[in-house]
């Protein structure tokens, strides 16, 4: 066993201290964490640049105790607070009008277990810096999704997921967790231990408290062995059940204008690396001559669908490249954008992409139809068991669609999405936690059958609702907040 840093210690070490604090104290202890109102830290914008909010503080702690004094605060002024990342996620889950609490500079390792293949980190470190302190003791995160500038608390209650229909979603290698509640108590939960609160936590999108610290189960370093092919649409459709496990890893990208699909697979190998890629192709024409082409389609639509035979002309060749893990399963997500992503039955994918051809056939076929951007993804991850994943009981079907703002400028996007969403929940969907959806209770209880289980867990660790953000009160506890109040205006 490695141990990477001591515990962190504090001068103020109980909840008792704490409260014996004068209001005026705690405001002097906080000063240094807090964001001055003036630094452009103070207003949160998403990456996707959709949403935005200026919180009433911003406090960026990295002691414990410094989390400790905020939640201090914010129970005796009545406020909301929100413990947020780097802000990836395309929806506003993260924004707040009451305090937030950026995690990103609580991001220490505190332990490595080269036998016993788990770590220890503190919540907000992103899994870039995750995968460099894994790599010099020779450990990787078995699964992984398309990008890893994620803080790890972020990914684990969202089920934020990879691909591989044996995988399951990546919180689900959670070990233990270390939570701070709302009334100031840190505990400890498991499988075995509270595994009630443990439960509701992954997945919970951070409404049960501030997560500490993770404890996560690795394996051994590895590269993986990627091939990628383009098919006709109707051979993938056709042949989808069996190319889905013909590799450990398997994921595919739809061009819709183009009717082709580019099949991605990879499978762990001992062969030495070969990164393989062309910046002429995949940067100057893949990423700068299509966002060119992209931003033309604003005013020209028929312009966006020639982009979409380019960008599936430009994915056509076989190609074979060989990498550590990490960089094989992230990907380029290009531009700022719109996205959305569901998880549908397995059993119905088939009938789902179908259907969503045929829409999408004849918006193509209509003059004044819409002109969806590329690809749409589809990946795939195993049952879990986990209460708040959408693959909770049953091996599931991740379809995601895009449509980018090159330059970050705003495209048309409400027709599409608004479609899709009818058609992927009409064949039992359900939304990826962390993009932008419309369900409320009601729906999401027929939908998750320990949802009522995450209430009750939600009741009796957060009674006065410390942790009920906009997003929460809305999908959480149907709330009628407007789903439009942080999105972004210029």
């Amino acid at each position: 066993m490695t141990s990477i840093s001591p515990p962190i210690s504090s001068s103020i070490d109980t909840t008792e201290d704490i409260a014996g604090l004068t209001t005026d104290k705690i405001y002097r202890n906080l000063q240094l964490v807090t964001v001055a109102s003036s630094s452009p830290r103070a207003r949160f914008n998403n990456w996707g640049q959709s949403f935005y909010c200026t919180p009433l503080a911003v406090f960026e702690p990295e002691t414990e105790e410094q989390c400790k004094l905020i939640l201090e605060l914010a129970r005796r002024e009545g406020k909301v607070v929100r413990a947020v990342g780097v802000g990836h996620s395309p929806s506003d889950l993260a924004c707040t009008t009451g305090f937030m609490i950026r995690m990103t500079k609580f991001k220490k390792m505190l332990e490595i277990s080269v036998e016993g293949q788990y770590f220890t980190a503190q919540a907000g470190i992103t899994l870039n810096e995750l995968h460099q302190e894994l790599a010099r003791y020779s450990l990787a995160i078995s699964n992984l999704g398309s990008i890893s500038e994620q803080t790890l608390g972020g990914v684990i209650t969202t089920a934020t997921h990879g691909t591989g229909i044996t995988f399951p979603v990546i919180c689900k290698s959670v070990l233990a967790l270390k939570v701070l509640l709302a009334d100031g108590t840190v505990t400890t939960c498991s499988l075995s231990e509270d595994s009630d609160l443990f439960n509701a936590t992954l997945s919970g999108i951070g409404s049960t408290g501030i997560i500490l610290t993770i404890k996560m189960k690795v394996e051994p370093a590895f590269r993986l062995k990627e091939y990628q092919e383009s098919i006709p649409f109707h051979d993938f459709i056709r042949d989808m059940g069996r190319l889905l496990g013909s590799a450990e890893h398997v994921r595919f990208w739809w061009f819709p204008a183009s009717g082709t699909v580019r099949c991605v697979y990879a499978n762990r190998t001992t062969e030495p690396r070969k990164p393989g890629g062309s910046w002429v192709w995949d940067r100057l024409v893949g990423y700068h001559g299509v966002q060119l082409l992209l931003f033309l389609g604003r005013y020209v639509p028929r312009i966006t669908t020639w982009t979409g035979y380019l960008a599936g002309w430009l994915a056509s060749g076989k190609s074979i490249r060989v990498d550590d893990s990490y960089r094989i399963f992230n990907v380029d997500c290009r531009y700022p954008q719109y996205t959305t992503e569901w998880a549908v039955p397995l059993k119905s994918a088939e009938m789902c992409i179908r259907e969503l051809r045929t829409w999408l056939e004849n918006e193509l076929a209509d003059p004044k139809g819409f002109r969806p951007h590329f690809p749409v993804e589809v990946r795939f991850t195993a049952k879990d068991g986990l209460w708040l994943s959408p693959s909770s009981t049953e091996e599931t079907c991740w379809i995601g669609i895009v449509q980018y703002k090159p330059y970050g400028f705003p495209v048309p996007y409400r027709k599409y999405f608004s479609k899709f969403e009818e058609i992927v929940f009409s064949h039992g969907g359900k939304p990826h936690w962390a993009k932008t959806h419309k369900l409320k209770p009601e729906a999401l209880r027929r939908l998750y059958p320990g949802f009522d289980d995450y209430r009750r867990v939600l009741e009796r660790v957060d009674p006065k609702g410390l942790f009920r953000s906009e997003y929460v009160m809305r999908h959480v506890f149907g709330a009628d907040v407007d789903s439009r109040i942080f999105k972004l205006r210029k």
